[in-house]
């Protein structure tokens, strides 16, 4: 951000800041440790000032980071950066030839969170890195869009809220239907009782997702940095199980789809039962159909209950051949006393209501993903969290309950848990899986 947009601090306030935690310590003897970060005092963003982004992880999703950011009035991506040098370079290209202008490339984030005059990045990268990167972005001044899921863990959560507050940053979570213009208007359905008491929603994940073999142990393939793209998980022998997407069937990267295609669902399913942690967790899955080297469920159903609020949220992966239900193959079912609502991936809702199913409102309004990035952007220029329609809050929650379901899956049992303390009852063995060992020097910092 240039000085005719932030002012540094007084030598007083310097004194201040410089009384915080140290920053993390991450990288190795031979890259350069991230600075210490200096609070600086914000200004309301101008009409005509450019916000300059940074997109780090290009593969994949990381594409449509680019597109939307290049789509907003007064806003820019001025740099890429992502562990794998040759895909880095090979999107650069792509990028200077489509928009006929130049950008930075980085492999290592740090460098990019160095630079003063980058305003925000977004993080497309692997779960296992997006609190951490999230974290330490707020740390440096950088305002954050981070897909979904928010975390990799429920602990983190909480820590990236911290962080977002402290260090007052713009941390938009990237389940970009609640930007959409006919979901918002479902939920306003939802609160103005067309479907009468809401009391159950379900989430549904129905992908196609085929066998992906097991492609073995082999070297690392020249310019990827495999230390860096593993980061905080451990350093595992490098295996094409894992990079590029199929990190999402491992534990130690990914969460299963349950907190890959599922954030969305399980974010609406909290967002129109207006609840937010449940108390009782019991969740089952498997691998039914394929012997490959995936880690998580091919097939999984969870179950969330609030007793107090006499609520219940149901959730189901599937990843093959399935019926749709009402046509909602990845989306979202709420059940009310006078009928129920239907959303269909991102843009649609139906209505059904009273005994005979009659058809009641709906709507499809293609808009989300572009509403949701004007919206982040609207915010960073405000300074104004309360504008967020992905605050770091939601971030949190949808991530946690679908971190929630894995745990009770991978137990093998019901679980009971304290949504204030966000701890388990009586059950240590779920307690420790609320966070993870993080492997030196990438850690989480237990003091923002």
């Amino acid at each position: 951000m240039n000085t005719s947009r932030r002012k540094f601090l007084s030598a007083t306030a310097s004194c201040a800041a410089a009384s915080l935690v140290a920053p993390v310590a991450l990288g190795s003897a031979t890259v350069r440790k991230l600075s210490q970060p200096t609070i600086i005092p914000e200004e309301a963003f101008g009409a005509n000032d450019r916000i300059r982004v940074a997109v780090l992880g290009v593969n994949g999703r990381g594409q449509n980071h680019i597109q939307e950011v290049m789509k907003q009035p007064n806003t820019s991506v001025v740099a890429l950066c992502d562990p794998d040098m040759p895909l880095l370079n090979k999107c650069a290209k792509s990028f200077e030839e489509k928009y006929r202008q130049k950008v930075r490339i980085e492999q290592d984030f740090r460098r990019i969170y160095d630079d003063r005059e980058i305003d925000a990045v977004t993080l497309a990268t692997p779960n296992h890195w997006h609190a951490l990167q999230a974290i330490l972005a707020c740390q440096a001044g950088k305002d954050v869009y981070v897909e979904k899921p928010a975390t990799h863990n429920i602990y983190e959560g909480r820590k990236l809220i911290e962080a977002a507050y402290k260090y007052n940053r713009i941390v938009q979570h990237g389940v970009q239907l609640r930007s959409s213009t006919a979901i918002r208007e479902a939920i306003r359905h939802l609160r103005d009782g067309l479907i009468g008491r809401v009391y159950m929603a379900r989430g549904l994940v129905y992908r196609w997702r085929p066998d992906i073999g097991d492609k073995g142990l082999s070297n690392i393939p020249e310019g990827l940095d495999y230390d860096l793209w593993c980061g905080p998980a451990p350093m595992a022998p490098f295996t094409r199980n894992l990079v590029h997407y199929n990190w999402h069937w491992h534990w130690n990267y990914g969460n299963g789809d349950v907190g890959n295609q599922g954030i969305h669902e399980t974010d609406l399913c909290m967002w129109g039962l207006d609840v937010g942690l449940p108390e009782r967790i019991t969740s089952m899955g498997g691998k039914f159909l394929w012997d490959d080297c995936k880690e998580v469920p091919e097939i999984q159903t969870s179950i969330y209950h609030y007793p107090k609020q006499k609520k219940i949220i149901q959730f189901e992966v599937r990843n093959w051949c399935t019926n749709l239900e009402d046509g909602a193959g990845v989306g979202n079912i709420f059940y009310g006393d006078k009928g129920y609502l239907v959303v269909k991936g991102y843009d649609t809702y139906e209505t059904y209501l009273g005994e005979k199913r009659e058809i009641g409102p709906s709507r499809t309004e293609p808009d989300e993903l572009t509403l949701h990035f004007k919206n982040w952007f609207d915010a960073i220029r405000a300074r104004d969290m309360h504008m967020q329609n992905g605050p770091v809050e939601s971030g949190h929650l949808s991530s946690a309950l679908a971190h929630l379901g894995n745990i009770s899956c991978r137990l093998g049992r019901q679980l009971q848990f304290d949504p204030v303390s966000e701890r388990f009852i009586g059950d240590e063995d779920a307690n420790d899986m609320l966070t993870r060992e993080y492997r030196p020097p990438y850690i989480l910092p237990a003091k923002i």
